[in-house]
């Protein structure tokens, strides 16, 4: 049962649970889809795999590059044919080109003009550059260095080997890996198929967009919906198909029913607001009742109501009601347990050292994540400032900030020059999973 509980700025609240210990339960408890189930998986084309998880292990099929070529321009020679004193002149016999390769063999004394790319031809194992050669006749080069075998040659293999474990199951593919698997010929891969996340807002304050007539003011005591379009931005990935269940009203019939129709539609619900103590609030208790509660109250400022548990086979996130606490616990918690989902490592957002360039005001016993600007200064310092007032219902110092400055939970307060931890919003903002 959920009883009621002190206000989440209440400094006399000691029973809260550290931010590890809740990771480490999550972690515990998510679990990923299962890739061989029916349906579980899916087999794209090359161009529709960015940010999608594999679900096979990918094996080399063939070497990259498939046989030796030059790495620089210059003249492909056999190395014992350049003395140790480094000078001697060679006949030309040919050419090569990057997708024109020379047919002969190269003899002792003989060289053949190279062009970066192109397959090395019989015979010859270097390739003097250009810059140590110079044509001295109509058929003749001169060389100028030694020769060194295997120098500016590019072997087979020498990218990606035949054979060769490239990819894992659970790996989110990129830009890279979609041109090593086009390097290699392969056209598709099976994937994880899309993660169902279905979210909901509870409030009766709150209005959709859809719903208010645009350019007229609104309703004493009404707000327009925020928390659900930033859900659905931060949810924007090929990775990720969206349930939109709307704006739910403050009843516990409202919110039983939201939780029911998210858990038998989707992998993984997400609410927002209604996770407090209040009289209107819901979520926890609904949770109790249809569910079960892997935690509740986490030390941790924004964000310390946050409810998480299974309802069915899904698991389920009670964010705050508070925007930037709704963004901090997402990048903390969810974005960590939606790539666990897939099969992807729960790997949460890492945390850099910074210098604080003022002093920073911090409650001991909880983790803070302020909103902060990052900079590097002339010297290479990574230094950070806070974007100024920190309550949890100011959006836009999130919109102002470009990382979140991350205080320990025993610091006391922070001075101009002490070292606090950052997580930079560029990739964590974007891009799931």
């Amino acid at each position: 049962m959920i009883e009621q509980q002190p206000s989440c700025d209440d400094p006399r609240d000691t029973a809260l649970m550290p931010v590890a210990e809740a990771r480490a339960r999550m972690a515990a408890a998510v679990r990923g889809i299962d890739i061989d189930a029916p349906g579980a998986s899916e087999t794209l084309a090359l161009d529709r795999l960015r940010d999608r998880v594999l679900a096979e292990a990918i094996v080399s099929p063939a070497n990259v590059p498939p046989a030796r070529n030059a790495a620089m321009d210059g003249y492909a020679i056999h190395a014992d044919s350049v003395p140790d004193a480094g000078e001697t002149t060679l006949r030309v016999i040919g050419r090569a080109l990057a997708g024109e390769r020379f047919s002969g063999l190269v003899n002792a004394g003989e060289a053949v003009r190279i062009f970066t790319g192109a397959e090395m031809p019989d015979g010859a194992d270097t390739v003097v550059i250009q810059e140590h050669a110079a044509v001295v006749g109509e058929n003749e080069v001169r060389i100028d260095s030694r020769a060194v075998p295997g120098k500016n040659v590019r072997a087979a293999g020498e990218d990606v080997a035949l054979g060769e474990a490239l990819f894992a199951p659970g790996r989110v593919l990129n830009a890279a890996d979609i041109g090593v698997l086009a390097s290699l010929g392969i056209r598709r891969c099976r994937v994880v198929r899309p993660l169902r996340v279905a979210v909901f807002t509870t409030g009766d304050e709150l209005v959709t967009l859809t719903a208010h007539p645009e350019g007229t003011p609104l309703p004493p005591g009404k707000l327009f919906d925020s928390n659900r379009h930033v859900l659905a931005a931060l949810l924007d990935s090929p990775a990720v198909e969206l349930i939109d269940l709307g704006v739910v009203a403050d009843t516990a019939e409202a919110t039983l029913a939201a939780m029911q129709e998210g858990s038998e539609r989707a992998d993984l619900v997400l609410s927002s607001g209604g996770v407090s103590t209040g009289d209107a609030d819901f979520v926890g208790r609904s949770l109790a009742a249809i569910g079960d509660v892997g935690f509740w109250r986490i030390a941790m400022r924004p964000g310390r109501p946050l409810a998480f548990g299974h309802v069915g086979d899904a698991v389920f996130f009670g964010l705050p009601g508070n925007p930037v606490a709704v963004m901090v616990t997402f990048l903390q918690f969810v974005r960590p347990a939606i790539a666990a989902l897939l099969g992807s490592p729960y790997l949460p957002a890492p945390v850099f050292p910074a210098t604080a360039e003022s002093s920073l005001r911090k409650t001991p016993g909880r983790v803070e994540y302020q909103r902060g600007i990052m900079r590097i200064d002339e010297h290479g310092k990574v230094l950070v400032r806070s974007t100024g007032k920190q309550g949890a219902g100011r959006l836009s110092s999130m919109s102002l900030a470009n990382c979140l400055i991350v205080i320990d939970a025993e610091v006391a307060a922070v001075a101009a020059g002490d070292r606090v931890g950052v997580q930079p919003f560029d990739g964590l903002l974007r891009g799931l999973p």
